[in-house]
């Protein structure tokens, strides 16, 4: 049976005692229902490792363990996937994020653009920040990943697209090539995404004179959470550890 894991932020080692987070806890306590002696799995997203602990105390004031060993540290991927993706409204953006944690996905940078539907600032972007880190680091404990995805702050396409990375390839359902009619990627690719209604024009343009590559993914138009699975799931089988 798969032991129960959950991230925790601090530094781990085996032979350590360590009280849990309080939603951990609470977690283990009331959902779970695990008792002392009970193991369970913890990681800190930074480190790469997984440990092993076994429960030593477990009631209203408290849930702690102790550290029995660690796994080695996970491996580099393959291939590094960056995700710049058009913010999109509720469990859209929710479901985009959560899948391509799971598939892989190494940064995820929000955008705003023209399209953009959902409008964000101050207190109200800080809280859909912390969601989209919490939807992060949930899809982490599922999926067994050892290292947390880098969330960078949500910013506007023009802002993003002056400071572009290498490798840009702009999910385009116009373009002429696929994936297959691209170069394999030495070490990473970045996926430009549009959100619901996809860029407008004169961001289309601005991202083809900035050096993006247009590609698209098959004969049909995706759903803006539907086309950043696709398009990592892709790569991952043609160079990435679907291998």
């Amino acid at each position: 049976m798969r032991l129960p894991r959950n991230w925790v932020p601090d530094p781990l080692a085996a032979g350590s005692d360590l009280q849990l987070p309080a939603n951990v806890a609470r977690h283990l306590r009331q959902v779970l229902r695990m008792r002392t002696g009970q193991e369970i799995v913890l990681f800190n997203g930074q480190d790469g490792r997984d440990y092993r602990a076994r429960l030593i105390q477990v009631d209203r004031k408290a849930v702690s363990a102790t550290i029995i060993s660690a796994t080695e540290p996970e491996p580099d991927p393959r291939l590094s996937i960056r995700l710049a993706l058009g913010i999109s409204r509720g469990e859209r953006m929710d479901l985009a994020i959560q899948k391509s944690v799971e598939l892989g996905v190494q940064q995820i940078t929000p955008l705003f653009s023209e399209h953009t539907q959902v409008r964000l600032s101050g207190p109200r972007r800080d809280k859909r920040m912390q969601h989209w880190q919490a939807v992060i680091i949930s899809a982490c404990e599922q999926s067994g990943r050892r290292r947390i995805p880098e969330l960078h702050p949500a910013e506007s396409f023009s802002s993003w697209l002056e400071q572009r990375e290498e490798n840009v390839l702009f999910m385009d359902p116009d373009a002429v090539t696929g994936l297959s009619g691209i170069e394999r990627p030495t070490s990473e690719l970045c996926f430009l995404i549009g959100p619901e209604g996809g860029f407008s024009k004169a961001e289309r343009k601005a991202a083809l004179t900035a050096g993006c590559r247009a590609v698209r993914l098959g004969p049909r138009i995706l759903r803006t959470e539907t086309a950043p699975l696709a398009a990592i799931a892709a790569a991952q089988a043609l160079w990435g550890d679907f291998l």
